[in-house]
């Protein structure tokens, strides 16, 4: 992985910051990403000093504003000449129903539209640095259904649902996007990372769960493993392919999903 450039989003603090850690012993350049550049720092700090890998750089965006993912994405590209693994990790639980700065309900702003806005604002990197790979972090937790009409909980709200519809988005988003980038040498795939030890599963569900590593497993196996040279389209679970919700292969649901969130994005993929 030596001369690999990989970006993670959320990546100052549990799984991501794993999946930093793996990915920078294999001798990667890694850029990290978090809300809080004391974090970031800190983080950095910490990776260099665990993989004695001195290619391990950060960057600060809070992925609930659209307008700081679009200054992310442009510093990106202004300091970077390639992008061969883009990792979408950065994932939140909201109890209450909050918006964000863009007046956008938080979960389904943070766990889906910011991959899908950020992917897409760096999808020409990526393209001119392939073989590259899109890897989006969603969870055996997504929905098996989706209601149009309440996409960002306008009509009922609730912490779990609202979860679960953003991780259903996140596997939408990438089974499209393969069939999008079809020919390009751009690989999509996303994943269950297991039932990790993380302050999200505590918020959510209240539980404890499987070690840190674990949950980094799968994301730093399509980062690396060489014999998912090619693979595109796909969920996995334990470093392996897994049939997810069956409204997840539905294509008339992915293209009206897709079609929402550019407008919601104001962006048309390239």
């Amino acid at each position: 992985m030596q001369d690999k450039t990989i970006l993670i989003s959320g990546s100052t603090d549990g799984i991501g910051r794993q999946t930093a850690l793996e990915l920078a012993r294999m001798k990667a350049r890694i850029i990290v990403h978090g809300r809080s550049e004391e974090r970031c720092r800190q983080t950095v700090s910490f990776i260099k000093e665990k993989t004695a890998n001195m290619r391990v750089e950060y960057i600060c965006a809070d992925l609930s504003s659209q307008a700081e993912i679009k200054e992310m994405a442009a510093a990106i590209k202004r300091n970077y000449s390639r992008l061969d693994v883009l990792i979408n990790n950065a994932g939140i639980f909201e109890a209450q129903r909050k918006l964000s700065v863009d007046g956008l309900e938080m979960t389904f702003a943070v766990n889906h539209l910011s991959s899908f806005l950020l992917t897409g604002l760096l999808l020409d990197l990526l393209k001119s640095s392939a073989p590259a790979r899109i890897i989006t972090v969603s969870s055996m937790a997504h929905s098996s259904n989706i209601d149009f009409e309440n996409l960002q909980g306008e009509k009922y709200y609730s912490g779990n649902l609202a979860y679960g519809l953003s991780k259903l988005a996140n596997i939408l988003f990438t089974f499209y996007l393969a069939e999008h980038l079809k020919g390009s040498a751009v690989t999509v795939n996303c994943l269950h990372p297991g039932v990790i030890s993380t302050k999200l599963l505590h918020a959510g569900w209240g539980m404890g769960g499987d070690p840190l590593a674990d949950g980094a497993r799968t994301s730093v196996y399509l980062a690396s493993a060489p014999d998912v040279n090619g693979v595109s389209g796909h969920y996995f679970r334990d470093s392996s392919i897994s049939p997810p919700a069956a409204i997840a292969s539905d294509k008339a649901v992915q293209k009206r999903l897709w079609e929402i969130s550019e407008n919601l994005c104001g962006i048309s993929y390239p």
